[in-house]
């Protein structure tokens, strides 16, 4: 390899690895110091790099995406510089590698092609943009083609790379310590996969999706837990609200394993049709299920009919009232109620109630004056109200 090549694919690969260590500092902050500062690269909602390592998308196989960029820049520079380590003598099976610079060139095609994708993950679906990781995007594209040999084409690259990967096997040294290799990341990614010792954002997000699947612990009436509890959760959710469903699966379970516990259910839709607080639309329809569920309160099954807004992904009001008939309401005093000026003042009560609170976005509950806006892991909550005074059901 010239002097030349092997200097600017160092300068590359070294500022790669650098770009890396920075984030994977940022996503050590995120994911598990909850007193760390933003970092220079959040800057906004959509050029975010915190949000952006928050998301269970930030990791491969329980391994954060910033540590395989760790290692991605360490083979680039072991290969930048393999003819010279090769000469050390217990690592004489290293000659294997006879044509570094299509393996460095194939390598930075591979990593720039996986790049896009998470560029079109990054954009589309999380709607969130790392400027960071985009820059590493890029740097993987121009170590490829700083790396390409004069006399071979992209496709002759991988051509190479494949045949000498399979003439290598045939050396036993480099044979065992290949398969020791491969042996040994497995079992790293399998504990990493499986714990997710690194990635409780995963964790996290698995416990929630256990919880987002139908209300296995359902009451009936207009009381979900002791009614002369010393503990009452007061909690704010909208019926369009996926996590708010979580919220309210947990607190339904809580009720079952904790007494001296009482969850009073209030409503704030984030629909601009009773929300005027909202600047822009995001729920449309959520106010008229308040409304319903309020109603329903009034035959005596508002937690019932709770289930059943939550359970179900309604669409039209026809849909509602189907829901409604299954759980034997009397459709036509709901929509009475529903539409009923009385209704409307509780809704609005609950609203301002939520505003003067400080909440601003769903889900959220108080306990004993104390409020919090968002959702927690299970065993969080349950510890929050067992330190209110909830007691262990025996």
């Amino acid at each position: 390899m010239k002097l030349s090549k092997r200097l600017a694919l160092t300068i590359l690969a070294i500022l790669g690895f650098i770009t890396s260590i920075k984030l994977s500092m940022i996503y050590i902050d995120v994911n598990f110091n909850p007193y760390a500062l933003s970092s220079f690269c959040s800057i906004n909602d959509y050029i975010d790099c915190d949000g952006v390592a928050k998301t269970v998308h930030s990791q491969f196989f329980g391994i954060p995406l910033a540590f395989w960029g760790l290692f991605l820049y360490f083979v680039f520079l072991f290969f930048t510089f393999v003819d010279k380590i090769k000469k050390i003598r217990f690592l004489h099976f290293l000659e294997v590698f006879q044509h570094p610079e299509s393996y460095i060139c194939a390598l930075g095609i591979i990593s720039f092609l996986i790049s896009m994708s998470l560029a079109c993950l990054s954009i589309f679906e999380i709607q969130k943009i790392c400027v960071l990781c985009f820059f590493t995007y890029f740097l993987n594209l121009l170590i490829a083609i700083v790396a390409k040999p004069a006399d071979e084409n992209y496709l002759k690259v991988f051509k190479t790379s494949f045949v000498d990967f399979i003439s290598a096997l045939k050396n036993l040294n480099y044979a065992i310590a290949f398969f020791f290799l491969v042996f040994v990341a497995i079992a790293v990614l399998s504990y990493t996969t499986f714990s997710n010792i690194l990635t409780p954002q995963v964790k996290k997000h698995k416990e929630y999706q256990s919880y987002s699947r139908v209300n296995d612990y359902k009451v009936s009436g207009n009381i979900l837990g002791d009614p002369n509890a010393g503990v009452v959760v007061h909690e704010y959710t909208d019926y369009q609200c996926p996590f708010c469903f979580v919220l309210n699966t947990m607190l339904h379970r809580a009720v079952t394993e904790l007494d001296n516990v009482k969850v009073v259910h209030h409503n704030l839709p984030l629909d601009t049709a009773c929300n005027k607080d909202m600047q822009s639309q995001m729920h449309p329809g959520s106010c008229m299920m308040a409304r319903y569920s309020i109603a329903a309160g009034y035959q005596g099954k508002y937690w019932d009919f709770n289930s059943v807004l939550f359970d179900n992904e309604y669409k039209t009001e026809e849909e509602i009232l189907q829901g409604a008939k299954k759980i034997g309401l009397n459709i036509e005093k709901l929509k009475a109620d529903a539409y009923g000026k009385e209704i409307e003042a509780k809704l609005q009560k609950e609203i301002k109630t939520a505003s003067e609170l400080g909440i601003d976005g769903v889900p959220a509950i108080q306990i004993n004056m104390e409020t919090h806006v968002g959702i927690e892991p299970y065993e969080e909550l349950k510890a929050r109200l067992i330190k209110a005074g909830a007691k262990e059901k025996k």
